[in-house]
């Protein structure tokens, strides 16, 4: 079209979960349709810019010093969540499974990508498991090589000589899901993450 419509186009098409029609759908809808909500979505995200972080413990979205989370005197002090992403949070969250602290590590080992593991909130968690309080790590990563060289290069150098108890979410059928249309990946997952009945 022209050169700022491209500009922003490009920019928005480099957010997670929009492609090239979706980001001109929202470019249109701004700029055309109703020019009056951009003057608002500037003002949001400058605002949320301003004073919505990284939560210096975990890593979590906080406005303040620390999040919800970490300030909650109710969770358990002794169990830590570690997962990739504040969405992955955000999911168990809502579940309501989880009582125990986590910690967000933004990301994982890529080496294609030259993500290593300087690159990942580390140095952080490395400060949280020296005071002790820790007892139960639960990984909670993706089922895939990436996700599973991070997980061990947590075991391996981030938890090693320490008495940690160190667990991986179970990966299997989702509920309602059909044994006969799983792929074999996920039926080889689901029966070793199987339990006792009892």
């Amino acid at each position: 079209m022209f050169p700022a419509f491209d500009k922003l186009h490009s920019t928005l098409k480099q957010l997670p979960g929009l492609g090239s029609r979706s980001a001109e759908r929202i470019c249109i809808h701004l700029l055309a349709e109703r020019p009056e909500k951009l003057d608002q979505l500037v003002l949001a995200l400058q605002e949320a810019a301003q004073h919505v972080g990284r939560c210096p413990v975990c890593g979590n979205l906080c406005q303040g010093e620390t999040c919800s989370i970490c300030e909650d005197p109710t969770r358990d002090d002794s169990r830590l969540c570690i997962v990739e992403s504040v969405n992955d949070l955000l999911a168990i969250e809502k579940s309501g499974a989880w009582k125990g602290r986590y910690h967000v590590i933004h990301g994982r080992i890529s080496p294609l990508k030259s993500i290593g593991p300087e690159s990942l909130n580390l140095e952080s968690l490395k400060s949280r498991l020296q005071n002790g309080a820790i007892h139960e790590v639960l990984l909670a990563l993706a089922n895939d090589i990436e996700s599973e060289a991070t997980c061990h290069y947590i075991q391996e150098v981030v938890l090693a000589d320490t008495s940690i108890t160190i667990s991986r979410i179970g990966f299997g059928l989702p509920s309602g899901g059909d044994i006969t249309y799983a792929d074999s990946l996920t039926l080889r997952n689901a029966l070793e993450s199987r339990k006792s009945f009892a």
